[in-house]
């Protein structure tokens, strides 16, 4: 049976840069590529593309797209990629509707018609107009859905989405989850990495420095530098249990224990949601508080705890459950509440911090 994989072991040199990749990535859902500018998420997806030149090896279920030493190197237009990249690259001399069809007309026998991408992306008020009149988030919209017409095995996506305004973004996230089509997404958002991908993929300097589900991939305090301090995380499963209307407010269950949210309408009670939880916005206790304005508070045990010996701060990771919340507290308040690996502790969580997602 052939391998549901992507496999690269490539190096790609660009002037002084040069990109090293050896990665084995299933072919299913969505992996983030995520890095600091400048990391090689780019290349790598034009790499893959076949759009730079490169060494090594490329298969995609066994299908060999290049292989150095057997001097295999499948040209970009036979290879069964849809990309989207941050400049869209759309037919100028074609209306909207003329860059949709173009690519409908040269799909592979499968599947997404112009009018679903239509209805998907509202693009039924732009299809007579000249790509070069559009905004910046129009002819980002018109690019996914022209690379969705041409029913690529692979979508290889470059943020997709930076041009676009929140609503509009969170309505184009929903729908890419539901797609059965597996994606290479890059962002520098770190909140759409949590909240959209399945696993992820680190690069900094050209090099993959982790690779793993997207929950323990933010989870790790070794990689902070490049994932960001300011805005590391954790991502908590949680089950919706009600709603409040009297104070807009949305309880959830966490392995047992509660917590609530601002009220989100787009959860459904039952269902089961990942909630990103910021470590700056942990903070950590040795004994319950009481008469304290902070709702959630969390029993759980202190499994991992860095001191950055050049900062003011630590970094903790606490156990609740099956799960995980990282916290940023500083290395006196480590010490002052004398914290140590093993510990019995509780996390007290900010709720206007959450930010929620359908599973």
């Amino acid at each position: 049976m052939p391998s549901e994989t992507l496999e690269l072991d490539v190096t790609t040199r660009l002037g002084a840069f040069d990109l090293e990749a050896t990665v084995e990535l299933p072919l299913d859902g969505i992996t983030a590529v995520f890095g600091p500018s400048g990391g090689g998420k780019t290349t790598l997806l034009r790499t893959i593309a076949g759009f730079e030149n490169a060494r090594g090896y490329i298969a995609m279920r066994e299908e060999q797209w290049l292989d150095s030493s057997r001097r295999i190197d499948v040209p970009p237009h036979r290879r069964p990629v849809g990309c989207v990249f941050q400049d869209a690259r759309l037919f100028g001399h074609l209306h909207v509707r003329g860059n949709l069809r173009y690519a409908a007309r040269r799909a592979l026998p499968r599947g997404t018609t112009v009018d679903e991408v239509v209805d998907a992306f509202d693009l039924g008020p732009l299809l007579s107009r000249p790509v070069a009149g559009l905004s910046g988030g129009e002819r980002q919209r018109v690019a996914l859905a022209r690379a969705l017409l041409t029913n690529a095995r692979l979508l290889l996506l470059d943020e997709p989405l930076s041009a676009l305004d929140t609503e509009r973004k969170a309505d184009i996230l929903s729908y890419l989850e539901t797609l059965p089509v597996p994606m290479l997404y890059v962002s520098h958002a770190i909140d759409e990495v949590a909240l959209l991908a399945e696993r992820t993929l680190v690069l900094a300097d050209g090099r993959v420095r982790a690779f793993g589900a997207t929950r323990e991939v933010l989870e790790r305090l070794d990689i902070q530098s490049i994932t960001g301090r300011f805005e590391a995380g954790t991502l908590v499963l949680a089950r919706v249990v009600e709603h409040d209307a009297q104070y807009q407010l949305t309880t959830l269950d966490v392995d047992g224990q509660r917590i609530v949210m601002p009220m989100s309408a787009r959860l459904a009670v039952g269902e089961l949601a990942r909630v990103r939880v910021r470590a700056r916005d942990v903070a950590l206790a040795t004994a319950r508080p009481e008469a304290f304005s902070i709702r959630n508070v969390l029993s759980g045990t202190l499994i991992d705890l860095v001191r950055e010996e050049d900062s003011p701060f630590a970094e903790a990771l606490v156990e609740i459950g099956d799960q995980h919340l990282r916290a940023r507290i500083t290395r006196a308040a480590a010490d002052d509440l004398g914290l140590s690996i093993g510990q019995g502790v509780y996390a007290l969580v900010k709720s206007a911090t959450f930010d929620d997602s359908p599973f």
